[in-house]
């Protein structure tokens, strides 16, 4: 693209000035102070007043984002962060994959069916080849269709289910190598988390915005943009087109059926920022400075907004790294809970027979969100039944509205309480949890785990994370190519298109 120095058009002349304004005006006045009048006239004005100031290349956030994502693209990766990319996307195309045979998955793909559109990117689990943003919106949805998908703990976020889904659509699109792919989805969390970090991701839930909403766009945005290759003028363009589509309201915790939750957390981000990658790649212009300018998106959305944490370690911190892969598909507050009771059934070999009652703490914020949630891959209380009575929670059962019903797990259930606890709030440990377990002969067994596993702290290898992504895939794509899945996305540098892989994902 062109580099377009003002990239907007001239303001109307009106008593209120914009701090950009106000700055070239200040400047302009401290030249005329130091300059001969007879030398404001010269053609050397033009070239002095359209210098860089000082004042704005410390504070040029936006352009330090954008020159930073046009750099990333062909900056090696260290191998710790290469591994966890693969180990992120291939956790994501299980959560895909698996969830084309969900509800929202298949509402999804539906949708696009009938949209038709250009074929440039691939729905998996299908043989449907749409545009790439119909691709985008309906892999996403797949990604989030349950809570298989990856959390960033401090954020909230859930980079994964969107990163993934606009970065592969993007991919196919432009015929990018495996490198490339891995390195934009990298980039994605980056962008994803430290737009939350320059949030405040407290005070986003504290207007009623759902952080995982308002972030999933910026990580789609990063990841198009840097596989459509764009310049630095195409990059700010292109985060000021995200940040115009920025959106998610917290309301999705009272939807029932987790369909318009997929699309909130993932559908909506990945349509958003493919279609504003590819806009500007098309030629679309906009705003040069959305972070920075008169009415910039912080500003906006944020009574607290803390800049600096956009660029804050760029290129030595990698978020990718700080994001948990769930080890079991349920949603995250569970995870420790989950964990604990295992653990305690495991050591204690409890059973229905001799379970007098179970008490599960967890920081309270969580707990609200599990408590009898009308789904069951979000309902504490039917998750510890179904881990009392069979040993474990499988795939199938953790999503079976049937199996709540089970007059058995019910009745166990009722012996399950949930209790949201102050004391477990603790930012150093988001999402840990206590369980006791009162037995029948009057004993009392307990167990705290302070970071499930999945988490950086308890990180997942990379076969424990082949199982659980083998466990998703083979039910609907069959045990052959399930393993090529595996095989070539752990390998992901040595794919030279990402469309080598359309046969093994795709029917």
């Amino acid at each position: 693209m062109k580099d377009d120095r003002g990239g907007e058009p001239k303001a109307k002349e009106t008593s209120k000035l914009t701090r950009r304004r106000m700055l070239q005006g200040a400047s302009g006045l401290i030249a005329a102070a130091a300059i001969p009048t007879a030398s404001l006239a010269s053609p050397a004005l033009p070239a002095l007043q359209e210098s860089p100031k000082p004042s704005v290349a410390v504070t040029d956030f936006t352009g330090r984002l954008a020159r930073y994502m046009v750099e990333a693209r062909d900056r090696d990766l260290t191998a710790n962060v290469a591994l966890e990319g693969k180990h992120h996307i291939l956790d994501t195309l299980g959560a895909m994959i698996s969830g084309a045979r969900l509800k929202p998955g298949v509402m999804a793909i539906a949708y696009v069916r009938e949209q038709g559109g250009v074929p440039e990117a691939s729905v998996v689990a299908t043989d449907i080849r749409t545009s790439a943003v119909n691709a985008a919106l309906a892999n996403a949805m797949c990604g989030h269709a349950d809570e298989t998908d990856d959390v960033e703990l401090t954020t909230h976020a859930h980079p994964g289910c969107s990163s993934v889904p606009a970065a592969l659509a993007m991919a196919e699109r432009e015929g990018r190598s495996g490198t490339e792919f891995l390195r934009a989805v990298v980039l994605g969390y980056d962008v994803c988390c430290r737009f939350l970090m320059a949030l405040g991701p407290e005070l986003v839930r504290g207007t009623h915005r759902s952080a995982e909403g308002v972030g999933s766009t910026f990580a789609s945005v990063a990841a198009a943009a840097s596989l459509a290759r764009l310049d630095e003028t195409g990059m700010r363009y292109a985060l000021s087109y995200a940040a115009q589509q920025v959106s998610g309201l917290w309301s999705w915790t009272q939807d029932a059926e987790h369909v318009e939750k997929a699309f909130d957390f993932a559908g909506m981000g990945a349509r958003n920022g493919v279609m504003a990658a590819t806009m500007v790649q098309a030629g679309f212009t906009g705003v040069r400075d959305v972070l920075d300018c008169e009415h910039n998106v912080l500003e906006a959305l944020s009574t607290q907004p803390h800049p600096n944490e956009f660029v804050a370690g760029l290129g030595s911190r990698f978020f990718v790294a700080e994001t948990s892969i769930k080890t079991y598909s349920v949603g995250y507050p569970i995870q420790s809970a989950l964990d604990a009771f295992l653990s305690l059934r495991r050591e204690y070999g409890l059973r229905v027979e001799n379970v007098d009652r179970i008490a599960v703490r967890l920081p309270e914020d969580g707990a609200h969100i599990v408590d009898n949630s009308a789904m069951p891959d979000v309902n504490c209380q039917y998750i510890i039944a179904v881990a009392l009575v069979d040993g474990g929670v499988s795939f199938a059962d953790s999503h079976s509205y049937e199996r709540m019903k089970d007059p058995q797990i019910r009745a166990v259930k009722e012996r399950v309480q949930l209790v949201p606890d102050r004391k477990l709030v603790d930012p150093a440990a988001p999402r840990s949890g206590t369980v006791e377990v009162t037995l029948k002969d009057g004993r009392t067994v307990s167990h705290f785990t302070r970071f499930p596993p999945g988490t950086k702290e308890n990180p997942v290898s990379t076969e424990a994370l082949n199982a659980k992504v083998r466990d998703l895939i083979a039910p609907v794509l069959g045990a052959e190519r399930t393993e090529k899945v595996i095989e070539r996305v752990n390998a992901l540098e040595q794919v030279r298109d990402i469309r080598e892989l359309r046969p093994f994902f795709t029917l």
